[in-house]
């Protein structure tokens, strides 16, 4: 369990933020790059969920998903362990393939009940829907950022492969959600010339 009875610790000070193993980086690092990243794209899905009605099926569902986001945060600041690499342990907080094979099948789930696609979709629809589209955009850039940092360190593949999955999750439920109120809003290319 965390407990934090101070917010600031002066640490940072020098431009320079801790990892979980004790280790300390600079906030301008790569790896700091999507670690933020993925704590805007959480928020961002907090936003979404505020627009969603309490207690239904969805909103359990992005629960989930924002829990799950925490853990990815930390294990992106958790350096392989010699031992373990990046396997979970008691040590660990490590994303796994079971919590990308559910992804998958809720997004299976959902695209199940979906006219396939006859264009590309604009973001937007209905407030809960283009709240998604935001969160699904800092999703991919939060994939783009860990890809980065994955070129300069080790990181763990299945937290990479979490990030991929999410932003096709999110763009799944973007179009589940838009579904029930009339549809996707359709892109028609050159329609303004």
């Amino acid at each position: 369990m965390v407990k934090l009875n101070k917010i600031y610790t002066r640490t940072g000070d020098d431009g320079t933020t801790g990892l979980v193993d004790g280790s300390r980086i600079a906030k301008s690092d790569a790896l700091m790059e999507a670690i933020g990243d993925v704590d805007e794209a959480n928020s961002a899905l907090g936003i979404a969920v505020a627009a969603l009605p309490a207690g239904g099926e969805a909103a359990a569902m992005f629960a989930r998903i924002q829990n799950e986001l925490f853990d990815l945060g930390a294990d992106l600041a958790t350096p392989a362990d010699p031992q373990h690499g990046f396997g979970p342990h008691e040590m660990a907080l490590r994303i796994v393939a079971s919590q990308i094979a559910r992804l998958e099948a809720e997004i299976d789930a959902m695209n199940d009940r979906l006219a396939p696609l006859s264009s590309f979709i604009l973001p937007g629809g209905t407030e809960a829907a283009a709240r998604l589209h935001l969160a699904r955009a800092i999703a991919r850039r939060a994939e783009r950022a860990a890809v980065s940092a994955a070129a300069t360190r080790p990181l763990n593949p299945l937290a990479l492969a979490y990030l991929n999955r999410l932003s096709d999750h999110l763009f799944v439920a973007t179009r589940h959600l838009n579904a029930a109120a009339g549809g996707d809003i359709l892109w028609k290319p050159g329609a303004t010339r």
